[in-house]
């Protein structure tokens, strides 16, 4: 993720429909300044959708967003999560202590909950990756020690009492809201639609700001999103509640934008195999984000990205890895 920002926000709530509130949770985040959790009625107190990253202070910016809307943590009865993300599970522990409630969470969740139960072997593989791609020693250097001084941003690691899988129905007082699976961002990633009211909790799937980030912890993240993407279209959802920026409508035309800038791309990383290659994935970065500068902030983020279109292509038989040091890409 981006470095980190300058200026930090404090948690707000806001009602957006009856029955839902906003619980917008800051994020030392330079670029990405707060997420959103997502408090929907049901009977005597709330189903909570995320709960924001943990680190000092982070409780207290939770239940204040829940004090501006009238209600209190203690009300929540059920956590659902929509990824194993560190901004939308990070406080989930938390949240289980204080409560007493279950966590519900896709069970594809070891990309963050096996990293953190290891920490140095992940820093490890993270560095030996971005290290065999062709990323400079001092980059290198730099992004393992603020993954260290950032750490997971995890209260602790939970596991889910029960699986949020394609069929579970989450019941509150709006009406059922079905789980749709949607890896692509995250192999652990889901979304949860409420058919009569045409409501949808996009977490990071679909956001106002049309804007990409893949796991590369799935098999074919981007394969996975492209059709994901379609199964989001397929529900003609009337308002999006996303994991960040504000809710809007028209997410069909969303759906249309993401799915344009990923295959955009996807075809700037084939060309850049196509016509300069054999060429590393560090060297392919600025011509898959040729109109942004890359810098010690994005790299990594930008890096992961492109081994995802890499990673699809070789899937497609379009290109093939060459093996060395660094390894490069070179067309089929």
């Amino acid at each position: 993720m981006p470095g980190k920002a300058a200026r930090r926000e404090l948690g707000r709530g806001e009602r957006v429909v009856p029955g839902v509130w906003r619980l917008r949770l800051p994020l030392p985040v330079a670029g990405v300044p707060h997420c959103n959790a997502w408090a929907v009625a049901a009977a005597d107190g709330i189903v909570l959708v995320d709960c924001g990253l943990h680190e000092p202070g982070s409780l207290a910016h939770l239940e204040r967003a829940l004090d501006m809307v009238g209600l209190r943590l203690e009300q929540v009865r059920l956590l659902v999560c929509t990824h194993a993300h560190a901004d939308h599970y990070g406080q989930a522990a938390t949240v289980l202590e204080r409560t007493g409630c279950e966590l519900w969470m896709h069970p594809d969740h070891a990309h963050m909950t096996a990293a953190a139960a290891d920490p140095e072997a992940w820093l490890a593989q993270r560095v030996e990756i971005a290290r065999s791609s062709g990323v400079p020693e001092a980059a290198l250097r730099h992004e393992a020690d603020v993954r260290r001084e950032r750490g997971f941003g995890l209260a602790g690691i939970v596991l889910p009492d029960r699986p949020l899988v394609d069929g579970t129905v989450v019941d509150t007082d709006l009406g059922p809201w079905r789980v749709v699976e949607t890896p692509g961002h995250a192999p652990s990633h889901v979304c949860l639609f409420q058919p009569e009211r045409r409501l949808l909790i996009s977490g990071d799937h679909v956001l106002g700001r049309v804007s990409l980030y893949f796991d590369r912890a799935g098999r074919d993240p981007v394969g996975e999103y492209l059709r994901s993407l379609d199964r989001v279209d397929e529900l003609d959802a009337r308002l999006a509640l996303a994991g960040h920026g504000r809710t809007f409508t028209d997410v069909r035309g969303h759906v249309a934008a993401s799915r344009a800038l990923a295959s955009e791309r996807l075809e700037r990383a084939r060309r850049a195999v196509v016509r300069d290659g054999p060429i590393t994935a560090f060297d392919a970065v600025p011509r898959v984000h040729r109109e942004e500068t890359v810098t010690e902030a994005t790299v990594a983020w930008w890096l992961a990205e492109t081994l995802c279109y890499l990673r699809h292509l070789e899937l497609s038989g379009e290109v093939v890895r060459v093996p060395g040091a660094p390894e490069r890409w070179a067309a089929s």
